[in-house]
């Protein structure tokens, strides 16, 4: 190689090395100047609406908790079995007793214990005071509540209007204490059980709900109280802006039965009902013996064989199974009256006739 290749390259070797000194002193100089140039901006007062939302949040959220359940699991190895978890989802502290509400789904397979964690991180164990399948409801029970509460303030569902506001409270997926909010998209609606019968007067709305917000408190905006989260409808189970809650009426009707009594008090007709085999072949629940005071408003039962009176309705509501009709009565309290629509050889009658207390 000559002399001159030689020194043309090391100048240009040189030239490069300068060039990028040049540009990093540059980057330094101008990270620098773009760091000194950056200053927080006051963000100034909240909205009248942000400021809302998170008063409405900061009081309720408290009272919300995380509600796991556990289940003993049989193993192959191990003839004790093992624990697993069984449900999670959310409650809300229904009072100053340390009752609290949720879904009965969420504690339906709890054979190894429930455990509540509140809003500060500290949890404590709960057990079940009774629950309501046809209601999807349970109430727990935790010996010790957080010192500082203040129970959500409870409103009313029947009066409750499409569009309305709503804010939901839980844990989706296991995220603690989030807030969603949308508004009542349809009333009256229908959805199942676990026990296969319609709960009725349901409330749809578009807010986000997902696993783990299954029981937690849906709110007006006015942080009252005015339902339960409990379902949502979506193909792959994660939020679609479809979900239901339980009415507070509902709530309100069902909780203190499963305080008192670990169940809901059904009141009753006075009659037989068929619940046989055969059954789904009725469209209403077949009368096998009527009682009073049926008997006497010419209610007759099966008689010889041949099925004479049916219930087909309760107050204009179709019972097509004694499900459905069980699931109706808990709407009632004793001494109710009420109109029952009876079938007879394929021609309805209606009477009316007051509700009976359930037997002691």
């Amino acid at each position: 190689m000559s002399i001159a290749p030689c020194i043309r390259f090391r100048v240009l070797s040189l030239g490069l090395i300068l060039t990028f000194l040049s540009a990093a002193a540059f980057s330094v100089e101008r990270g620098e100047a773009s760091t000194k140039d950056r200053t927080v901006t006051p963000r100034g007062a909240l909205t009248t609406e942000e400021a809302r939302l998170v008063e409405l949040f900061e009081k309720a959220a408290p009272t919300v908790v995380n509600v796991r359940s556990k289940q003993t699991v049989g193993s192959f190895f191990n003839s004790a079995g093992y624990e697993r978890t069984a449900g999670t989802g959310t409650g809300f502290i229904w009072d100053f007793d340390g009752h609290v509400v949720t879904n009965y789904h969420v504690v339906a397979r709890a054979t190894a214990g429930v455990t509540v964690a509140f809003s500060d991180g500290t949890t404590a164990p709960a057990t079940i005071v009774g629950f309501s399948r046809a209601k999807d409801l349970a109430v727990l029970r935790i010996e010790e509540l957080p010192e500082g509460l203040d129970l959500i303030p409870v409103g009313s569902s029947g009066d409750l209007r499409v569009g309305q506001s709503v804010h939901a409270i839980g844990n989706p997926f296991g995220l603690d204490q989030s807030l969603s909010r949308g508004v009542i998209s349809a009333l009256g609606r229908e959805i199942q059980s676990l026990q296969d019968t319609t709960i009725h007067d349901v409330i749809q709305t578009d807010a986000a709900v997902n696993p783990g917000n299954s029981g937690g408190p849906l709110l007006d905006s006015a942080g009252r109280l005015i339902g339960v989260n409990t379902a949502i409808y979506s193909p792959t189970g994660a939020n679609a802006g479809i979900s239901f809650a339980i009415p507070v009426d509902t709530v309100m009707r069902t909780v203190p039965d499963l305080i008192l009594h670990g169940e809901v008090q059904r009141p009753i007709l006075g009659f037989v009902p068929y619940n046989g085999t055969s059954a789904s072949r009725f469209k209403g629940v077949v009368i096998v013996e009527a009682d009073e005071p049926l008997a006497s408003l010419g209610v007759e039962g099966v008689l010889e064989g041949e099925v004479r009176d049916m219930i087909v309705a309760v107050d204009g509501r179709p019972t097509p199974t004694l499900g459905e009709f069980l699931s109706l009565m808990e709407g009632y309290r004793p001494g109710v009256e009420v109109e029952v629509t009876l079938e007879r050889a394929g021609e309805q009658r209606k009477i009316r006739t007051t509700l009976l207390p359930p037997p002691s």
